[in-house]
């Protein structure tokens, strides 16, 4: 494409609920997209194995196609969106169009965190390039925020919720007591949960999108294998509540802070203030929060999947890579980053924070003091502690929320207490974030 034509053809693999609201978006708001980039966007074709059922679009059946080579060979391609998911057949796909030398829009945060690396490699061997917006927040516009708008900051740290299935179930599990496998159950009848919701509620979803947050922020790579990774199952209704009642709300969070030890990269469930914005996200909405050094605090808040928020975001990727290309500018950004991978990775159950302990002790003299005694043996100094009344028959829950510690003592402590034959039932703990 010359620069004079001022027009860019797409090509979508994969035609199902996002790529139908991409060509949908990509039809009806082609004369605004025109107007608004001087660029005009053409849908040319669009690949998928049922070219049949109704998508609740309108697309010419000439570009309708069965075949993902025939889509990335065509010349009037210059953008291949890919919408298959998965990190086989995408990216096998997504290497393939590269090196054609077309540039790639993709939604797929699994492939990008597993496979990035020879990915992104593989775009600048080709002089091509890949967006990927739709990756992580759905229709937030977080990862334009971190490569532009936020350019000129030092990003000091990144929370984010960023896995409406988990915000939703912890949502209804607060507001209306249900207890989490029966929350689950509901979330799946109701579309807002896969019927194998492993990847969303043990925290692989999050994990898949922290990885490529990080690099945007820092600046560096970061592997699955190098994070610390924890899920929402079996959360139980008792942490909930006693959280709540110390001021608290339990979010999955993603977590990403860079300190004089280098930076953390965690993915958990957390306790967060109610003062705090991020306490306010509700539902299956998602929420990123950034702290810059020149910009301060930061949050961006919207729908985190979808139909239309996720093609909303795939199209903004599609536009700007049109109009990189309508100015010859193909490279304005890079893919991704490297200037931070000097950054030590501090690894995974170390770093200093506060924690939430919960513990199920017989009710008798001295049981609590047997626990601070532990506490204190590790150095942990303890910043609250709650009682409740007798919970089962000689027994009490007493909660403890600690000062900063580093959580390599704090594991030590807690193998040593769930030893103490005061102890009824092993100990729950969460981290504490308080945003400092």
């Amino acid at each position: 494409m010359s620069s004079e034509q001022k027009q860019a053809g797409v090509g979508i693999v994969g035609f199902g609920t996002v790529g139908a609201g991409v060509a949908q978006g990509l039809i009806q708001n082609h004369e605004l997209i025109l107007s608004r980039t001087g660029v005009s966007i053409k849908l040319q074709k669009i690949a998928d194995l049922d070219i049949e059922s109704d998508r609740g679009v309108d697309v010419p059946a000439e570009v309708l196609t069965t075949s993902s080579d025939e889509l990335i060979n065509d010349p009037a391609v210059d953008i291949v969106v890919e919408l298959v998911g998965g990190t086989t057949f995408a990216k096998a796909l997504t290497l393939q169009a590269l090196e054609a030398g077309k540039s790639v829009v993709t939604a797929n945060k699994a492939l990008l965190a597993e496979h990035g690396e020879e990915i992104f490699a593989a775009a600048t061997k080709h002089h091509a390039e890949i967006y990927y917006e739709a990756s992580i927040a759905g229709g937030i516009p977080v990862v334009k925020a971190l490569r532009e708008g936020f350019v000129g900051n030092n990003i000091d740290s990144v929370y984010g919720i960023l896995n409406g299935t988990c915000n939703y179930i912890l949502t209804r599990m607060e507001d209306e007591g249900i207890l989490f496998d029966d929350v689950l159950k509901q979330a799946q009848e109701a579309g807002f949960a896969e019927a194998d919701p492993t990847l969303d509620i043990d925290g692989f979803d999050t994990a898949h999108k922290i990885c490529l947050l990080a690099n945007l922020a820092f600046g560096k790579s970061v592997k699955m294998n190098e994070i610390h990774i924890e899920g929402i199952r079996g959360l139980s209704m008792l942490d909930l509540n006693f959280a709540k009642d110390a001021g608290y709300n339990i979010k999955l969070l993603a977590v990403m802070k860079r300190s004089e030890e280098g930076i953390e990269v965690r993915v958990n469930p957390a306790l967060i203030p109610h003062s705090h914005l991020l306490s306010s996200v509700r539902g299956p909405f998602n929420a990123v929060f950034m702290r810059g050094d020149l910009v301060g605090d930061s949050m961006l808040y919207g729908a985190g999947a979808g139909r239309f928020p996720t093609a909303s975001a795939v199209i903004s990727d599609i536009t700007d890579v049109a109009i990189n290309q309508a100015a010859n500018a193909k490279g304005r950004l890079p893919s991704n980053y490297t200037y931070g991978e000097d950054l030590k990775l501090i690894p995974p159950n170390e770093g200093t924070r506060r924690f939430y302990l919960r513990l199920l002790l017989l009710d008798e003299a001295g049981a609590m003091g047997k626990v601070s005694d532990v506490l204190g043996d590790f150095g942990i100094s303890i910043a609250s502690v709650i009682q409740h009344e007798e919970h089962e028959e000689n027994s009490v829950p007493v909660i403890y929320l600690t000062q900063n510690c580093q959580e390599s003592d704090f594991n030590m402590a807690i193998d040593k207490i769930n030893q103490l034959e005061v102890v009824i039932s092993e100990a729950v703990r969460y981290i504490i974030d308080d945003f400092s």
